[in-house]
């Protein structure tokens, strides 16, 4: 995950932020090099909310193992 780039409250400002992303390009009426540099952090905040689902599941998984019960 590329931590400069995380927001700072996790998934919720990651996925809020790509929701307002989507939002503009779907608007339209931006220029072509603020849609392609929207598009590149929309890119980065998807990887940054696979990562921490990511995350999350492979800790549920954990949780729920026998070994995690012994």
């Amino acid at each position: 995950m590329t931590k400069a780039k995380d927001p700072g409250n996790g998934y919720e400002a990651a996925r809020d932020e790509l929701v307002g992303i989507v939002a503009k390009l779907e608007a339209g009426g931006i220029s072509l090099e603020e849609s392609v540099a929207l598009w590149e952090r929309g890119e980065v905040l998807a990887k940054i909310c696979t990562d921490l689902l990511d995350s999350a599941r492979q800790a549920v998984a954990e949780a729920e193992s026998p070994a995690a019960t012994d």
